[in-house]
């Protein structure tokens, strides 16, 4: 696995959580451990699609529900991309990580409360630094 692998993963649940109008710890959870090992160890062949075509076979496969999260609609800025978030993510997850088992790690994290500041576009978490968003993580609030 590379960390192009890691980032689609990523970027693949912020694209579903944003389709399927989820909070991001819905997307892990549908997905389960074994969900987000498959969805990395698929990653290099899957980099080929479309996320809109992968997208739809995760949500149908997993039976992802549909939502009513909705942090896009009003947010008074410009939304930062699922690729943008994806890649934080990704920064999060790979420096965060402490035993090496990253599907853990991407539970984790998109479980944990900071997942829900991330979506928060309104905010400027998303611009800030991602040592700052880590240490925030590990402190289980975010830090001021």
């Amino acid at each position: 696995m590379t960390n192009n692998d890691l980032f689609y993963v990523c970027s693949l649940i912020e694209y579903i959580a944003r389709q399927t109008r989820n909070k991001r710890k819905v997307v892990v959870d549908c997905l389960g451990i074994d969900g987000i090992k498959k969805q990395l160890h698929d990653a290099s062949v899957n980099h080929c699609l479309s996320f809109e075509q992968v997208g739809d076979e995760v949500i149908n496969d997993y039976k992802i529900p549909l939502g009513d999260f909705d942090s896009i609609t009003n947010c008074k800025y410009k939304v930062p991309s699922f690729q943008d978030i994806g890649k934080l993510y990704a920064i999060l997850v790979e420096s965060s990580v402490e035993n090496g088992d990253l599907s853990r790690e991407v539970m984790n994290i998109f479980s944990s409360f900071i997942s829900d500041e991330i979506s928060r576009f309104n905010t400027d978490l998303y611009y800030q630094n991602p040592d700052y968003i880590k240490c925030s993580y590990k402190a289980g609030h975010l830090l001021e």
